[in-house]
């Protein structure tokens, strides 16, 4: 069984983050991400409020720089599922794909997924047609005709960059306004392949191999109208990933971690921090200042314990 100070799992902002401080703190670190480094930001096309880059920036291109940034201080990184945790005294026992791991303090930096329709279709159809990432998926829908989902920064900003290959993006949005902020909702208005269909939610998605067509029912009457589309993205919000320690930690209703200001969880020993943790803003800055905080925490545990 491998010994560790401190177990960061996941490697987004958040948990790349922690890991340079505790890398540069020479704590004996891991951290354990079952896909690419990066989490959903490698997914943005451009940040464009991240401070410091004026133009924007890739999303990948950022995560890319933490990634090489992090390994620099000596930060190991391992693509391994986590399959349990368990408290052992005052340690910690993780269960991975490579075998178990014991540790003095854990972060957890998991993040969030995004949420799905739950309407008849959807599930049959992703990766046919049903998408939760226009950066991945775009270029398949060149010259095609696609269906956007939601009415939030996200929706609209990945609409706006799905005009780059469709023919025509129609974003369905259940309200009669859009959530997203006002720079992002005008780039949409003043795109001429943006079309919108208000007051409207998913009903169902057609398609026997691939998406041919939606359902799409209106709020305020019911009426229900097909609407023939190549693909359908989803942008309606995002769940946490905190099942590993739900009977561990306290969360609040919607699954979120709590934590104090300095990313104590309710269980000693296991920190959170990033868009898992329950908090007012999640965005790349804030998750990166969580990440921060957790592994100075952690550090002065570990000090605590000896």
């Amino acid at each position: 069984m491998k010994q560790r100070d401190l177990v960061i799992i996941g490697g987004g902002p958040a948990g790349l983050t922690a890991g340079i401080y505790a890398a540069r703190a020479a704590l004996n670190t891991v951290l354990l991400e079952r896909g690419v480094p990066g989490g959903l930001v490698v997914s943005t096309e451009s940040i464009e409020n991240y401070p410091g880059f004026i133009e924007g920036i890739n999303g990948a291109e950022l995560m890319s720089r933490m990634e090489d940034q992090a390994r620099r201080f000596g930060l190991e990184i391992a693509s391994f599922d986590v399959n349990g945790l368990y408290p052992s005294g005052n340690k910690f026992i993780i269960k991975t794909s490579s075998g178990d791991i014991t540790a003095g303090a854990i972060i957890i930096a998991t993040g969030v997924e995004p949420s799905q329709l739950h309407v008849k279709g959807e599930a049959e159809l992703i990766g046919r047609g049903v998408s939760f990432c226009a950066t991945c998926d775009g270029p398949f829908f060149r010259g095609k005709r696609v269906a956007v989902v939601g009415g939030g920064d996200a929706a609209v900003e990945e609409a706006v960059y799905l005009t780059k290959f469709a023919e025509k993006v129609l974003i369905v949005h259940r309200r009669g306004e859009l959530r997203a902020t006002r720079v992002v909702q005008q780039k949409a208005f003043d795109n001429a392949k943006v079309e919108f269909i208000w007051h409207n939610v998913i009903d169902e998605i057609h398609g026997d191999d691939t998406v041919e067509a939606v359902t799409v029912k209106d709020v305020r009457d019911g009426k229900k109208n097909l609407i023939p589309v190549d693909g359908a993205f989803i942008y309606v919000g995002n769940v946490p990933v905190s099942g590993l320690v739900k009977d561990l930690v306290k969360l609040n209703e919607q699954g979120y971690i709590i934590t104090d200001e300095n990313m104590h969880t309710s269980h000693p020993g296991i920190f959170a921090a990033g868009d898992v943790r329950d908090k007012l803003l999640r965005q790349v800055v804030t998750a990166m200042a969580d990440g921060a905080i957790a592994a100075v925490a952690a550090e002065k545990h570990l000090e605590k314990q000896g």
